[in-house]
This record gives structure tokens, C-alpha cells and sequence, in this order.
């Protein structure tokens, strides 16, 4: 069980993360509540891909605390990752399974192969890989292994769901397909974490928004609030111009993190 029954499913307080003299990420601090969409954006090299590895325990913080539904990532591993779910930007899926193995697998190490002939059946019917049921993972397009990949990471239903550039090699109905399940699960209560230069996308699926340059939060809150803070400037300025404005303004290197409303 979670150290606290109400625990958040994302909280992440004072991470620090560094690679031998350099600092990727300084001091970030946030939490994701179940039903939330949270943007992360930033530049090349702000450290959005160190954060999501650092919360899944993939790389382990040089200081601070990561909580997953209470469980701490780095003393409560296994525990902490049963309650999530990541798919990267290049999913490495194993070349000599089929689809449907990459589900039998995935069903065996989260102990639902009780969910895995409906839920995983209808995983396929959803994003079109029924007729690649038998197909090897290395004989499938880009798209489609994006696609498997997000079918293994809904499985088990996780809590708390990281997302790095998710649709990347999609088509546009593939697109449509995807964002669709992004809202759904969030509306079941998951907390998502969507990392994308697509801004577009995180304005259209993101009520929450992290702007990160250089390791620190430039921003954290709503998407509304950021508008807000913005009055000042053109009021018809979309995400990108705010975000293009922010990053590389003079204040750039500043913190202006604002809390979640």
C-alpha cells in the first residue's frame, strides 16, 4: 500500500539530477492529481526526458524525492513502478515477439493476465493492430510500434502515465486515436505527463502546463493562468509565441514558477 492512502499519483519535490559537472535538472518541484494533463515542454536540453527517466526509476535522482501513489522510486521500486506506465519517444520493443506476445508479456509482469484476452483485445481493436495480432515486432512500421507500445503501457491501467512525443509516426487518424485514449484514461482518474515540441498538442490536450529552460521551471500551472500572466502582451498570442517568448527572452534564465491553480 501507498505510505499515504491519498497519496498523489505524480509528486516530485526538489529534484536535482546531474551527469558527472553537469547539472541536467535543478531543483524541480510538482505533482500531478488524477484527471490532470500536464504539458511538459521545453528546449532541446531544458531536461524534459532526465525528469520522466528520473520519475520512472529508470535514472535515479542525484537529490530529492520522487512519489509514485506514495511510493518512493528509489526505495519502493518495484511498487512505485507498478503504478506507472512509460512510453518513450523511440519505443525498443523485442524484435522476435509477435504483437500479441509483447501483450502476453506485459500481462505476466504486472500479474493481470486476467485483463489480458478482453482489455487486451480491445487495445487492438482500438488502434488497428488486430490484423497484425501475429506480426513480429520487427517487421512493423513506425506508427505501428507506437502503437503497441501504448497498448502494453494501458494494460494494466496505470496511475500515473508518462508520455514522450506520442505521436510520433502516427497518421493522422492514428493521431485522432491516440489523443482520444489520452483523455479517456485521464477522465478514469490517471494523472498524464505528455513531453512534446508539438505545442499545438499540448494546447489542445493540456490543462496544466511545466515550462523548463535549462533545468528549472520557468512555469508550472494552468494553461489559463499562464494567458493570465501574459495579459501584458498581445492578447491574441498563442502557446508557441508565449513559450517562444519565455525561453528566449532576457528573463529565460530566471525562475517565475508559478503553483497549480
Amino acid at each position: 500500500m501507498p505510505d499515504d492512502a491519498a497519496a498523489l499519483p505524480i509528486q516530485i519535490d526538489d529534484l536535482h539530477k546531474s551527469y558527472r559537472d553537469v547539472d541536467a535538472v535543478t531543483g524541480v518541484s510538482f505533482a500531478v492529481q488524477q484527471h490532470q494533463i500536464l504539458g511538459l515542454v521545453g528546449p532541446n536540453g531544458a531536461g524534459k526526458t532526465t525528469i520522466i527517466r528520473a520519475a520512472c526509476g529508470i535514472h535515479p535522482p542525484t537529490s530529492g524525492q520522487i512519489r509514485i501513489c506514495g511510493h518512493d522510486v528509489t526505495k519502493s521500486q518495484v511498487q512505485a513502478k507498478r503504478e506507472l506506465a512509460y512510453v518513450p519517444d523511440d519505443p525498443k520493443l523485442f524484435s522476435t515477439l509477435t504483437v500479441w506476445e509483447h501483450l502476453q508479456f506485459v500481462a505476466a509482469a504486472y500479474r493481470v493476465q486476467d485483463r489480458l484476452e478482453k482489455v487486451g483485445e480491445q487495445l487492438l481493436k482500438e488502434f488497428e493492430l488486430t490484423e497484425k495480432r501475429t506480426t513480429m515486432a520487427s517487421a512493423l512500421s513506425r506508427g505501428m510500434r507506437q502503437k503497441l507500445a501504448i497498448c502494453c503501457a494501458y494494460l494494466h491501467e496505470p496511475s500515473a502515465l508518462f508520455l514522450d512525443e506520442p505521436l510520433t509516426g502516427l497518421d493522422p487518424r492514428g493521431m485522432r486515436t491516440m489523443k482520444a485514449s489520452i483523455r479517456r484514461h485521464a477522465e478514469r482518474g490517471a494523472a498524464v505527463v505528455i513531453s512534446s515540441h508539438l505545442l499545438s498538442l499540448v494546447e489542445d490536450m493540456c490543462s496544466h502546463l511545466l515550462i523548463l529552460h535549462r533545468g528549472r521551471i520557468l512555469y508550472n500551472g494552468t494553461l489559463a493562468g499562464l494567458r493570465e500572466s501574459s495579459g501584458e502582451h498581445r492578447s491574441d498570442e498563442t502557446l508557441e509565441d508565449i513559450f517562444l517568448r519565455m525561453t528566449e527572452g532576457e528573463s529565460a534564465g530566471e525562475s517565475t514558477e508559478a503553483q497549480h491553480a
